[in-house]
């Protein structure tokens, strides 16, 4: 699943791509992807409106057009496309954009796990979906990753995929924030002490604001779509290595909360 830094290197792209385009007309191929009304009603709602401003809220991409928000989540797949109109549509192209410029942006997902909202521009993001605060805000700070972890009776590794706790961090950038604080995944969170949860914090915005300038991490099925290919994967130190890159021992996996958690058993404490 795309997390935080693929999230926002779709809506960066986005942003050089379509910002201003005039949306002309709505094909919606499966119905299953409009969330809140009708698809006609969507597609109604839409026309004529302009993406005005690109944003993101934990692993969610937020399109401000002239009258609504558009909310997208990609979930498991989910990807977008600017193409040509006349080029060939596969199966798995769910929702059709024609742009003012000629072209079509177009939405692809195999799994069709992905969703497509509409909201009054206006809407409060501050608890959108129960989601914690972003890595950068304020209140992510050391006090509140302290008071958090000992208010929990979870491991460290389902702590940071709480996107009630702090939004957009998925598996991988779990297992690395773990090791770069060198601690194990399945650790109680109420053990975290005040000085580990401030390098949590530190290691948490550092990491993620290097995955965002590489453009995120592919891995799998993930790339942005749009001509960008994620490079992070080339400084996984843990995530689906086979030996650490520290200290040269066996990299260890092990199910946390139903997720494979990769971890370094001499670097980890």
């Amino acid at each position: 699943m795309p997390e935080l830094p693929e999230v926002e290197t779709v809506v960066r792209t986005l942003e050089k791509r379509i910002q201003g385009q005039e949306i002309l007309a709505v094909h919606i191929r499966w119905p299953g992807v409009i969330e809140g009304q009708s698809p006609e009603e969507f597609a109604r709602r839409l026309t004529h409106q302009h993406f005005r401003v690109f944003h993101r809220r934990g692993k969610y991409l937020l399109f401000d057009l002239d009258r609504d928000m558009l909310v997208v989540h990609l979930r498991m797949e989910g990807k977008f496309y600017v193409d040509d109109p006349g080029k060939p549509l596969d199966r798995h192209m769910h929702v059709l954009f024609d742009l003012g410029n000629g072209r079509q942006l177009r939405y692809h997902d195999v799994r069709k796990f992905g969703r497509m909202s509409l909201l009054p521009l206006d809407t409060d993001l501050t608890h959108f979906h129960d989601l914690g605060p972003e890595p950068w805000d304020e209140g992510f700070n050391a006090g509140y990753v302290y008071r958090m972890a000992h208010s929990r009776r979870q491991p460290l590794k389902s702590l940071l995929l709480d996107q009630s706790f702090v939004a957009g961090i998925g598996n991988i950038y779990a297992d690395e924030i773990l090791f770069a604080c060198q601690l194990r995944p399945g650790r109680a969170s109420r053990r975290l002490t005040h000085a580990q949860a401030a390098r949590l914090v530190a290691e948490t915005q550092r990491i993620l604001s290097e995955a965002i300038r590489a453009g995120g991490t592919t891995i799998r099925t993930y790339t942005s779509s749009l001509g960008v290919s994620g490079r992070f994967q080339l400084q996984c130190m843990v995530h689906e290595q086979k030996f650490c890159r520290v200290c040269g021992s066996p990299i260890h996996c092990r199910r946390i909360g139903g997720r494979s958690s990769y971890y370094c058993p001499h670097c980890q404490k």
